[in-house]
């Protein structure tokens, strides 16, 4: 009985992760976009995108964590910098945050 109960816990975890959008589908679907703060935004609420985000967002803040200490710099400056490629490394098509806030297409 254990067994059976373990299998299906595990078949239902990967059958969870067979529904969560990748970075790249959210981006082409118009989900998500690039903020000018460093972060992934949400552009159409949707609970992947959410959930996409958080995890995306949270890599994102550890790895400027480390470039900030190794630096010296503040973590809000290297959101920036991060920012502003990732701005220019968007493709046509896909969205990003103006500094006003607004969401547009590049």
């Amino acid at each position: 009985m254990k067994t059976k109960l373990l299998v299906l816990a595990a078949g239902l975890l990967l059958s969870l992760n067979a529904f969560a959008i990748s970075l790249h589908d959210a981006k082409s679907q118009g989900l998500v976009g690039e903020q000018t703060n460093g972060y992934l935004g949400i552009v159409k609420t949707s609970p992947d995108a959410s959930a996409l985000a958080k995890q995306v967002n949270a890599k994102r803040k550890a790895h400027y964590d480390n470039i900030a200490k190794k630096n010296g710099i503040s973590i809000t400056e290297v959101a920036k910098m991060a920012a502003e490629k990732a701005m220019k490394a968007t493709k046509k098509g896909l969205y990003i945050q103006t500094k006003s806030g607004k969401w547009i297409k590049k």
